[in-house]
């Protein structure tokens, strides 16, 4: 960890040394990169490190339910076409976290930074950010965070008056009313898959009406805001009307939904769509994701889902019958401990292929499969689920604390 030394007070140079000194131990100790308990420490010598941190840069928030850290990876790129970044690239998204990767940023001139839903409002404050970024909200970790209209209503008082230029999906009415009280808002049309947690109204509780991509309030008025951004096929359209492609070595609808929304934030930086865009095509993979690695003679495929929203995403970018698929969920604190989410994925589109079931939580996706009348195997780990299957591709989807179990076993 390193600050900016210039316009660091003596405590709070002692406080970055302190929390280098413990990544370094946890490293050692082999129990991860360390910028948790960095930052942990750290903020323990200076509660106000992480202010004095963003002082010196231009700082971008970026925070959703799902796409949170491939956005923030997109973002990055694109902006370092204008200068030095620093950005909490691997996901350690809460106040140490983010605390532990500015220290690292004293020559950086943007801030790209990923926010767990629950601290957006207290980092904002804290960093004084340009800009932010609002993805989605949908059900996640029901054990810890909040339902997500009082999520919502969470951004929504925390974000009130705020100077930050707040970049925002139209298409997802708490997204919408969450952002509304901002007085500077760009909406982009970014769409929204998954609607089941968008049927009232956020203002006032009532039915929401969704006639095709539109959606309104009949009781209250509270209506989809006019996009000055969108997304349209493989192009991003943006304020002008002109049509820029979308270029990615990432998959599926949902990547080109983030790259349009970090097109429209690079664009708050004076970082033109096309050139943005063209920078984005860089990115391969993210924190392992999407990444093909080599395991016991077959080509194994990683990909992340978190939750309702992100398994329906993720069900949309797998090869089709017959590949195999490996499914593996925990429910470790990192996870959320509550799995009750599993019912309200509809694994019925997995029918046709065959598929193994591995994790923590095994039983309780097998419970949930054989509800949906899914023919698969239960194994007890990914060397047993992968040599079931023929060789070539296997589509492996795993919560998170499961994904990093994989990620550790097959060397990724």
């Amino acid at each position: 960890m390193s600050g900016n030394s210039e316009s660091m007070t003596p405590r709070a140079k002692l406080a970055v040394t302190a929390g280098k000194a413990a990544a370094a131990v946890s490293r050692a100790a082999g129990r991860g990169s360390g910028s948790v308990i960095g930052g942990k420490v750290a903020l323990k010598f200076d509660p106000e490190l992480l202010g004095r941190l963003a002082q010196h840069l231009d700082v971008v928030l970026v925070s959703a339910t799902n796409g949170k850290t491939t956005t923030t990876r997109l973002i990055a790129e694109a902006l370092r076409a204008s200068g030095p970044v620093v950005s909490n690239a691997l996901g350690a998204n809460m106040p140490a976290g983010i605390t532990s990767a500015l220290s690292g940023g004293s020559d950086a001139k943007f801030g790209v930074i990923e926010v767990d839903e629950k601290y957006l409002a207290g980092v904002a404050r804290d960093t004084a950010p340009k800009a932010i970024a609002l993805l989605n909200l949908s059900r996640d970790q029901l054990d810890r965070a909040a339902e997500t209209r009082m999520l919502a209503e969470t951004w929504r008082e925390g974000l009130a008056g705020s100077k930050a230029i707040v970049i925002a999906n139209a298409d997802d009415p708490l997204v919408v009313w969450a952002a509304s009280s901002s007085p500077n808002v760009v909406w982009v049309a970014a769409g929204q898959e998954w609607k089941d947690d968008a049927w009232s109204c956020p203002a006032c509780g009532g039915v929401m009406q969704r006639p095709g991509d539109d959606w309104y309030c009949g009781e209250c008025g509270f209506r989809r805001p006019t996009a000055s951004w969108a997304l349209q096929g493989d192009y991003v359209l943006d304020p002008h009307g002109s049509a820029w492609p979308i270029h990615l070595q990432l998959p599926g609808r949902a990547n080109k939904a983030n790259a349009a929304s970090s097109a429209a934030v690079a664009a708050c930086f004076g970082v033109p769509p096309q050139v943005a865009l063209e920078r984005m095509y860089q990115v391969q993979a993210v924190a392992g994701r999407y990444d093909v690695v080599q395991f016991q003679n077959r080509d194994l495929r990683l990909l992340l889902a978190k939750n309702p929203a992100g398994w329906l995403e993720t069900f949309t970018l797998i090869d089709p019958p017959p590949t195999p698929v490996i499914l593996s969920v925990n429910a470790r604190g990192a996870d959320g401990t509550d799995t009750s989410w599993l019912w309200d994925v509809d694994y019925t589109r997995l029918a046709g292929h065959p598929i193994c079931v591995i994790g923590d939580r095994k039983l309780d996706l097998a419970v949930r499969l054989e509800v949906a009348g899914l023919d698969f195997r239960v194994c007890e780990t990914i060397d047993e689920a992968a040599q079931m299957s023929p060789p070539g591709r296997i589509e492996l989807i795993a919560n998170y604390t499961a994904f990093q179990d994989v990620r550790r076993r097959v060397g990724n």
